[in-house]
């Protein structure tokens, strides 16, 4: 498996004006990790609500309980996929979760860009939870709160895995390769179509 070096937002912006410039003339190539933006289907209207990537990356990666390493880990290298809704509306999980762009480092779990691909790439093999992930972004979850967002007065929080309803703590849910993870708040007459599996892009 090959290394990568941690994305800078000028790398970023480069690696935009050279796919810009691609597509242009025509040319093709297989997907890359940034590709997969492209692969997540039509689903309803998107949030209002945006819950964008912490600033202070390195500190809620602290939080979480995990390390900052100089570059993604290749004993442990698996995906999975998150969709979170809200009163039936998408929120977008944002690119750069577990990335810390100016010291140049990057936790185990972490995203690269808006897909809601979540990527493991450890140094070590161990267990990696939902709950890590989501103190990461800032929006810790329970059986009794999205981030801000708590159950009652009618509303509710259900989670979801490969289609299929999850009971318990959602924290502590193991993240397991090409797994559908939906997280779904609101009431019941929001109409959600949980999704069953995700569209994986050819090399994750």
């Amino acid at each position: 498996m090959r290394k990568r070096r941690i994305t800078t937002g000028a790398a970023v912006l480069a690696g935009a004006a050279l796919l810009a410039a691609c597509g242009s003339s025509g040319g093709g190539g297989s997907p890359s990790k940034t590709d997969s933006a492209d692969s997540k289907p039509a689903g309803p209207a998107a949030s209002p609500l945006s819950w964008p990537a912490p600033a202070d990356a390195s500190a809620h990666v602290k939080a979480a309980g995990l390390p900052m390493l100089g570059q993604e880990g290749q004993v442990l290298h698996i995906h999975s996929h998150l969709d979170v809704y809200v009163d039936g509306k998408a929120v977008t999980v944002p690119a750069l979760v577990g990335i810390d762009e100016s010291a140049q480092q990057i936790s185990p779990l972490h995203t690269h860009d808006t897909s809601g691909v979540v990527h493991i790439e450890s140094p070590v093999k161990r267990d990696f939870t939902l709950g890590e992930f989501m103190t990461e972004w800032n929006v810790p979850i329970s059986a009794d709160a999205l981030g801000p967002l708590k159950v009652g007065g009618g509303k509710e929080l259900h989670v979801y895995v490969n289609g299929k309803e999850r009971a318990g703590d959602p924290a502590a849910l193991k993240l397991a390769a090409h797994e559908e993870i939906a997280l779904v708040y609101g009431s019941p007459a929001d109409k959600v179509q949980v999704p069953a599996s995700y569209n994986w892009p050819e090399g994750l």
